[in-house]
């Protein structure tokens, strides 16, 4: 009995993910989300370029510059001239939006 009981721990030990084993996630708080500006969306390239206050997420100052896009879906969301909060991140080696909702 005490054999079953130990397999039966096991298996249910084994199928639990750890912290350390579950991929990262791009989704900020929404505290650490920065203020920003839509400049441009540019659809055939699929990028954003914002003017963006500090990304916290990033270590990153102010600045304007050029994001992909991780949900080309956000290209038809918004607009030159919308002010939105957004989180970046590196995807393949290139910095992406990963984060973006119009600022309240």
């Amino acid at each position: 009995m005490a054999a079953v009981a130990a397999l039966a721990f096991a298996g249910a030990a084994t199928s639990q993910t750890s912290a350390s084993d579950a991929p990262p996630t791009p989704q900020a708080a929404a505290s650490d989300l920065a203020d920003g500006e839509i400049r441009k969306v540019d659809k055939d390239n699929k990028k954003l370029t914002i003017k963006h206050g500090p990304l916290k997420s990033l270590d990153m100052p102010g600045m304007t510059m050029v994001f992909g896009v991780s949900d080309e879906g956000m290209l038809d969301r918004f607009q030159a001239g919308d002010k939105v909060r957004f989180d970046a991140g590196k995807m393949d080696g290139k910095m992406v939006v990963v984060r973006i909702e119009a600022a309240r």
